[in-house]
């Protein structure tokens, strides 16, 4: 294990489902909080139309919001690991040794989540493996691990 501190276990402990689930649930309900009120302030509304009606130009209106997940989860995955909901459920995304991941494994795995989470998901439930990854997850050869709270000691100098 290279990647790791000489201090950090070798150990690596993959996160559940069920926590990535709520650390995505957080950065959704965030996230999209921010897009709504980018909406409201753009258009003075919350809904938006164009003046054509059908399938491709109703959904064309979920690309600003994706591409705002786009660069929220590759920011703050590539710069420190966790995204706000990861943070709180103690949740990081890792390489496939513990490591830092590389800006490519970061965009991939945040191009799934952002463009394509349920096929991405799905995918990676029927074909999961030992790792528990997305497809994406996968593509991009990183791992969502459970970290341990760090003791902080604050001393006076």
């Amino acid at each position: 294990m290279d990647d790791l501190d000489s201090e950090t276990s070798s150990k690596i402990i993959i996160a559940k489902w069920t926590d990535r689930i709520l650390a995505w649930l957080i950065d959704f309900i965030i996230i999209s909080s921010i897009s709504t009120m980018m909406i409201f302030v753009l258009f003075g509304s919350i809904y938006y139309e164009f003046e054509e009606e059908g399938f491709w130009i109703e959904s064309i209106q979920y690309i600003p919001t994706s591409l705002l997940f786009f660069g929220y989860w590759t920011i703050l995955e590539y710069k420190t690991g966790q995204t706000i909901g990861k943070k709180i459920l103690n949740l990081k995304i890792t390489n496939m040794k513990g490591g830092n991941p590389d800006l490519k494994s970061i965009v991939i795995s945040s191009f799934g989540k952002s463009f394509l989470l349920p096929l991405d998901v799905i995918l990676g439930w029927i074909l999961t493996n030992k790792k528990r990854q997305r497809i994406f997850n996968k593509l991009g050869d990183t791992l969502i691990v459970k970290i341990k709270e760090t003791d902080i000691k604050f001393i006076k100098d």
